[in-house]
């Protein structure tokens, strides 16, 4: 498989299949809605609970979730349709209760309605079991799980959010009402800077004008980052410290060392939406199964991935974030415990490695090549490994077995032997490319035995066989196994291909043909074979 495709197919399997959404406007919820008014009761005897335990200290995580988890609406197969036909916006999380990933979303679907509630916003939260409710569930269009679908005057939106409690508040608020918050004080600014990891920051003199209103413009496209505006500098430096203009302004704020990031050109959307994107990420990016669906479809072309054991992440971070700083939003780099099977096997894999010590690998999306630094991990090794990926001096990385000790009847081709055995030899070549988990390719691979000791002895002419799940080569580009491909002795760069259903008397004609081998040079093998034909 190209390393194209199996990037997408990385990119893709670490997706959720099914988050769907899109804007809208505000919500008149129904009061004479039993559903609804069971859940108003349930949110009067919270608030009475929190004016009484007040004085008893703070909640447990395991009570914050409970009582997060109330205001989420119940919905089943008898009233499903009402909930959703009498509301304009209801925001919905189907699930099963056998489903790890609808498990892990759950809480923080409860804690986001929670906080969103908290903000007076009018949108309504609701859950569907959707295997005990499965014709609620096929009425609203729930097929995988999790789904979260967001509903508006009854019509389903795709959800296009992150999946933590702070991405869904985010993306719900900047589609249920404003995309930017404005704030008119010092103390809102510190507030929001206290619940805010990652924001965009906008000081404009007036909320008017055309470089306003492509903010604007960035701040509705833009599904992720939560966009904040004010017109007065006193307020801004809350927010982002050292800003020398005094009516225009736009700038990143992100919880790590490299805190603070200055928007320097046009302000049109998507310029704007480009600095976004290529700052959002630390300098050294920890994946995660909340991160990886961002990380893989960054627009950083290059991308670095380190897989360490987690007790060797902070000297290694430290090292890495020394580097990362040259590299600042032409590089990502990307810290992976080797021990997350998820997360780094199916890399590993492509290189065919096993996480025996720290190993850097890269991928050059400018041109769908992945590289692998041979040496041990070190500041300098790392510095030049970067420089070459940068300008595109590394040699491209393909995986190999280790050269064959000995050949058979029919030679072992692996990725590193692949031109001396196959393009640079003076034979005739008949390659035979399998993979362990081809179901054709045990028989195939027993005919290819017979054919190769039907013609013994035969000069300039072998026979050979790859295996494509272990080793790769520039040349070679096969999708579909077993291959038979028929490299002729001078023109090695069109290979012949063969079907594989082929019966081993029209390989042996096939193999005459274009080996143009005259009857007589096999004739005494193929007398002594006629039993097998």
């Amino acid at each position: 498989m190209p390393t194209s495709r199996i990037l997408l197919y990385l990119a893709f399997i670490l997706l959720f299949q099914s988050l769907f959404l899109s804007p809208i406007s505000s919500a008149i919820i129904d009061d004479g809605d039993d559903d609804l008014e069971g859940l108003e009761e349930l949110l009067r005897i919270d608030e009475e609970e929190e004016k009484r335990g007040s004085a008893q200290g703070k909640p447990s995580d395991t009570e914050v979730v409970s009582k997060a988890q109330k205001i989420v609406l119940d919905l089943r197969n008898d009233n499903a349709k009402r909930v959703i036909d009498e509301n304009e916006m209801v925001m919905l999380l189907g699930y099963t209760p056998w489903c790890a990933r609808s498990a892990e979303l759950m809480p923080r679907f409860a804690e986001a309605a929670t906080e969103l509630r908290k903000m007076e916003s009018r949108l309504v939260f609701a859950k569907l079991d959707a295997e005990r409710h499965a014709k609620a569930a096929s009425l609203l269009g729930i097929k995988g799980f999790p789904t979260i679908l967001l509903f508006v005057n009854g019509t389903a939106q795709r959800y296009t959010g992150g999946l933590t409690r702070e991405e869904i508040v985010i993306w719900a608020r900047k589609k249920t009402g404003a995309s930017v918050i404005r704030l008119s004080s010092k103390d809102s600014a510190e507030e929001f800077l206290h619940r805010h990891h990652i924001f965009t920051l906008g000081l404009f003199e007036r909320y008017e004008g055309p470089e306003y209103e492509e903010f604007v413009k960035a701040a509705v496209t833009d599904n992720e980052i939560q966009f904040v505006e004010t017109n007065d500098k006193s307020i801004a430096v809350v927010l982002f410290p050292n800003i020398e203009t005094e009516n225009k302004f736009v700038g990143l704020v992100k919880s790590e060392p490299e805190r603070f990031e200055k928007f320097e050109g046009t302000f049109e959307e998507g310029k704007v939406l480009q600095f976004v994107e290529y700052n959002k990420f630390p300098l050294v990016t920890v994946l995660s199964e909340l991160n990886s669906a961002k990380v893989y479809s960054s627009p950083i072309k290059l991308q670095v991935f380190i897989f360490a054991e987690v007790d060797e992440f902070e000297d290694i971070e430290l090292l890495l974030q020394e580097v990362a700083r040259k590299y600042k939003t032409k590089m990502m780099f990307v810290l992976v415990n080797s021990a997350e099977d998820n997360l780094a096997k199916p890399f590993l894999a492509l290189f065919g490695l096993e996480p025996e010590k720290p190993i850097v690998a890269a991928f050059d999306n400018r041109v769908v090549s992945k590289h692998l630094m041979e040496s041990d991990l070190t500041r300098s090794k790392l510095e030049e490994f970067c420089l070459g990926l940068l300008h595109r001096t590394l040699p491209p990385y393909f995986r190999s077995e280790p050269k064959p000790s000995e050949n058979g009847l029919v030679e072992k081709v692996v990725g590193r032997t692949f031109n001396a055995s196959v393009l640079e030899s003076a034979e005739n070549v008949f390659l035979e490319v399998h993979a362990p988990w081809c179901v054709d390719c045990e028989a195939t691979s027993k005919q290819i035995e017979k054919l190769a000791n039907h013609f013994i002895g035969v000069k300039n002419l072998k026979f050979a066989r790859i295996d494509a799940s272990l080793n790769e080569h520039p040349k070679l580009q096969v999708n579909n196994f077993p291959a038979l491909l028929f490299y002729t002795a001078g023109d090695k760069s069109n290979p012949i291909k063969l079907s594989k259903k082929s019966s081993l008397k029209e390989m042996i004609h096939f193999v005459k043909e274009n080996a143009r081998l005259k009857d007589d040079e096999s004739l005494s093998n193929a007398d002594q074979k006629k039993d097998e034909l």
